[in-house]
């Protein structure tokens, strides 16, 4: 099989995730946010989950919101991993690092593993999903929360602008994400049952662009493609998509907003005792009768 293309410089992500570690929990909002969502929705599922991996796990904010949820009792071991061992550092509790595109994990071995803003950095987010649910036991839980389409589109829209005007055109400086249309299918790609996908679409105001840029760069969130930009982004291009930026996103009182999408993907490891749909012509009722109206045959139709 062909290696899937190679989007993005992950040893560059570790190194940006490595110097982000220390002032990560400044800028930590969206992971936060992500990862009480999950424990939230572990909550609504009444059985235990013995052993469960963290990826993508930063600075423990799932750990976090788990210790203070309904369902911190069902979950035994939990293992925090992470590409980056920086951000491991600093605390207690089994903790190992990886990249997410090489699960070490024995198949069936695990009983639940959750990801949260970590996913959008794979080259190959399927063959991460399907390592994942071969580690998991059968009915085994997975719950993946990454960054999806919408997210930056106005910082993108306004770098766009800025190297119209001054190079001519444009190229990609902004990490690509995947479409919230697909989300559901990736999970099906992966081998998946039950798949459920949807989205929570955030938006964060700053005073200046800038402020963004640092926050991204405080969360280990700047752009590492593969593929570098040909030209360097000039103090002149930065202070034109700035004041595009503004011009196009400010709002009354002058602060620009920036838009991040959640997209959440659930997703059991395929066993015999899950519901399945019916085969085609098993039915036992007519849809007419069971919505107690007349059927009428179109002319022609057999």
């Amino acid at each position: 099989m062909s290696e899937p293309p190679r989007l993005f410089d992950r040893a560059l992500h570790r190194k940006r995730l490595d110097r982000a570690a220390r002032d990560y929990s400044q800028a930590d909002f969206l992971k936060r946010r992500a990862a009480e969502d999950v424990a939230e929705r572990l909550e609504a599922i009444m059985r235990d989950f013995p052993l469960a991996v963290d990826l993508s796990a930063r600075t423990g904010a799932f750990r976090e919101a788990l210790a203070g949820s309904a369902a911190a009792a069902r979950i035994g071991t939990l293992i925090e991993a992470d590409l980056s061992p920086a951000m491991l550092g600093g605390r207690a509790g089994p903790r190992v690092a990886l990249d997410e595109e090489r699960l070490p994990f024995a198949p069936e071995s695990l009983d639940l593993v959750v990801s949260t803003l970590g996913l959008h950095w794979t080259n190959d987010v399927v063959g991460a999903l399907i390592q994942a649910r071969m580690a998991l036991k059968p009915d085994g839980l997975f719950i993946g929360a990454f960054l999806g389409g919408a997210t930056l589109t106005e910082l993108r829209q306004s770098l766009v602008g800025a190297e119209a005007e001054i190079l001519g055109g444009a190229g990609s400086r902004v990490s690509p994400f995947a479409d919230t249309t697909d989300a559901a299918g990736l999970l099906q790609r992966a081998g998946f049952a039950l798949p459920v996908a949807d989205v929570d679409r955030v938006s964060v105001t700053y005073d200046h662009p800038l402020k963004l840029l640092y926050d991204l760069r405080r969360m280990g969130e700047t752009s590492v493609l593969a593929e570098r930009h040909p030209k360097k982004l000039t103090r002149a291009l930065m202070g034109r998509a700035f004041e595009i930026y503004a011009e196009r996103f400010a709002g009354g009182d002058g602060r620009v907003p920036a838009t991040f999408e959640i997209i959440t993907l659930t997703g059991w490891a395929p066993h015999e005792s899950q519901q399945k749909p019916l085969k085609p012509g098993s039915a036992k009722m007519r849809l007419a009768d069971a919505l107690g109206t007349v059927e009428h045959r179109v002319p022609g139709a057999r």
